[in-house]
């Protein structure tokens, strides 16, 4: 893969090869090679993963951090790249992002998958105390450990991969780190959602702790005018980790190589 990194815009990786590009946004505490294990299972298929402002190694960037800026820097990467036909794969906060740059309508977009995505309806579990407890989830590897093994994942990650998950959500700026759980998270994006004019595809993991399988039926689903729905089995929040195979397959159905 080839790095890039224009004047401030986040740092992404560009995999040419079969189109349309599989454009992969991740969530929050992720980084581009959350996407790793989903990569390596698409040879030749042309791929670009990004590093959102505020994150590992876009971490210097400076705010704002909003969803709507991410949106934002999603599009002047996909124009930096030279990317003109394309499916975004969003992950819990990147589906949240992949939502409101697909409602813009922007040429070029086939579709869009959202995987345990924030939801375009906030769930009711989004409380002021939810959100206050959620933002100190990586405030030390402690928290960060605990965060992983009992909330996010629902099956055993191998050593290495724990290993990944507790660096990235430790590299974050300290703005960019409480962006998503104070105001993200709670943000109502159901006239946007509803904007979206591609085909989509909903996918939850069947033990999902963060986006149950419940929420995104009821919260997301709705506002999107063309939906599939697809629950992989066992998996918690963190399907491109736990069941990458299952996710590919899911993906390539919905979006196959040219």
């Amino acid at each position: 893969m080839t790095a890039a990194q224009p004047t401030l815009l986040p740092v992404y990786d560009h995999r040419p090869g079969t189109g349309p590009t599989l454009v992969f946004l991740h969530y929050w505490g992720g980084s581009a090679r959350t996407w790793d294990l989903v990569v390596d299972r698409l040879p030749g298929r042309d791929v670009l993963t990004i590093d959102f402002r505020g994150w590992s190694r876009s971490s210097g960037l400076p705010g704002p951090y909003t969803l709507g800026q991410l949106a934002d820097d999603t599009l002047a990467v996909l124009a930096d790249a030279g990317v003109t036909d394309y499916v975004l794969v969003g992950h819990s906060m990147g589906g949240k992002v992949a939502q409101l740059v697909a409602a813009t309508r922007p040429a070029g977009l086939r579709g869009i998958v959202l995987v345990g995505s924030g939801p375009a309806k906030p769930a009711a579990q989004i409380t002021p105390e939810y959100q206050e407890a959620l933002s100190h989830a990586y405030d030390s590897d402690e928290s960060v450990a605990g965060a992983r093994d009992h909330i996010l994942t629902a099956t055993e990650l191998p050593a290495s991969i724990k290993a990944q998950v507790a660096t990235d959500s430790r590299a974050g700026a300290d703005a960019g780190r409480t962006e998503w759980p104070l105001r993200g998270i709670a943000e109502d994006i159901t006239e946007h959602t509803r904007m979206v004019s591609v085909p989509a595809l909903v996918i939850a993991g069947e033990n999902d702790r963060v986006e149950p399988v419940d929420v995104l039926r009821d919260n997301l689903v709705p506002y999107l005018s063309q939906a599939e729905f697809t629950v992989i089995p066992t998996t918690g929040h963190l399907i491109p980790l736990e069941a990458p195979a299952d996710l590919v397959d899911a993906i390539t159905a919905f979006a196959p190589a040219a």
